[in-house]
């Protein structure tokens, strides 16, 4: 479901309408007593008022979360008209803040830690079960990911030394000039989404131009002109190869005297030297559209300030981070940029990217 103006976007899992009444159903593989099982109400709030949003048939009766692991059906009541009209207020207004954070990497939320001993909190962490919050909880017995020795590492901070530097000096939009002399798709991307893709030649160098994700730039094959400007586009590499990225706040022009001077290919940055703090990790398995298998894993990091996801695919995914826990200092060189929702991420090359383990008491490990 989309939005009519374009700014609020979801995708329900089940919808029930044999009786007359419409329920949205939304399916969770765990229990209702989970960490996160506060969130789900706030789901499907959402998608209540996004399905009125969007003049789908019929009024919303009811909202139901099915656990899986616990076989569990829990009942919500649907938002009355006049809270649906106060989400209208509340969820644009969310959105807007999350467009005025900026871009990059992303600013943690909750410091969990001022001077000493002090803890500063986001919220009470009794909304959504957000993750943030519990790495500022006092509660000792906080499950999931953030716990206590994940905090206890963070009180000791990070020391980032040459030749990496912090998340927030990795560069994010550049201007490039060239001709545009292909195009393709929607294809899928390394995420196996569909994307729209161009090349762009510009004396003897050639760069691969690509949405940063589905929809993110529906008139990249619109422009008449093939001398142009690519404005705002986010420089990255993807198989060793530079890419560039274009999203909503990118923009194609035709070339012009008057334009700014722009970026040369090879002189984009698409790699970064990083080290940080490991505060999750997830993995996933899946089969493309062509049938064949894909893995990914991912963590994110927090530099002392910042945090950014970091992906690995396919052979890039050994044994060691595969081992990786919450709370282990690591260190990353040459790792290539990306991007997704205008955030920065990193993703581990397996012939170019080094990983380093720091020990307090041994030499580095590489890996």
């Amino acid at each position: 479901m989309f939005h009519p103006e374009g700014w609020a976007a979801g995708e329900l899992d089940l919808v029930l309408r044999w009786n007359g009444s419409v329920r949205l159903i939304d399916i969770k593989s765990g229990h209702s007593g989970s960490a996160f099982s506060e969130s789900l109400q706030h789901q499907l709030r959402f998608y209540a008022w996004l399905w009125s949003r969007t003049k789908e048939d019929g009024d919303v009766q009811s909202m139901e979360g099915w656990y899986l692991s616990s076989k569990e059906r829990i009942d919500y009541n649907a938002p009355s008209e006049e809270e649906l009209t106060l989400m209208d207020t509340e969820f644009l207004s969310i959105n807007e803040t999350m467009r005025n954070m900026g871009e990059g990497a992303s600013k943690l939320p909750a410091s969990p830690f001022s001077g000493t001993s002090d803890h500063i909190h986001a919220c009470n962490g009794d909304g959504a079960g957000c993750g943030w919050c519990s790495v500022s909880s006092e509660n000792l017995d906080t499950s999931g990911p953030m716990n206590e020795e994940t905090r206890a590492a963070m009180i000791e901070g990070i020391n980032i030394q040459s030749p990496c530097s912090p998340f927030s000096e990795i560069p994010s939009r550049v201007d490039v000039s060239g001709e545009l002399i292909a195009q393709w798709g929607p294809l899928p991307n390394h995420f196996n989404e569909p994307v729209l893709g161009a090349m762009l030649k510009a004396g003897e160098a050639t760069i691969a131009i690509e949405e940063a994700e589905p929809g993110a730039f529906p008139s990249l094959h619109d422009s008449d002109e093939t001398k142009v400007v690519i404005q705002n586009a986010l420089p990255g590499v993807w198989r060793d190869q530079p890419r560039l990225y274009v999203d909503a706040h990118s923009i194609i022009n035709t070339q012009s005297a008057e334009m700014a001077s722009s970026t040369r290919i090879g002189l984009l940055r698409t790699r970064a030297n990083v080290e940080g703090l490991v505060l999750s990790i997830r993995q996933q398995n899946g089969k493309r559209l062509d049938g064949r298998p894909w893995s990914m894993l991912a963590f994110h990091l927090w530099d002392g300030s910042h945090v950014v996801e970091v992906v690995a695919f396919g052979s890039a995914i050994n044994d060691r981070l595969l081992g990786l826990q919450p709370g282990e200092h690591i260190r990353l060189i040459g790792a290539e940029l990306g991007w997704r929702a205008g955030l920065v991420q990193l993703r581990i090359d397996v012939r170019k990217t080094r990983i380093e383990l720091p020990s307090p008491t041994f030499p580095s490990k590489t890996i």
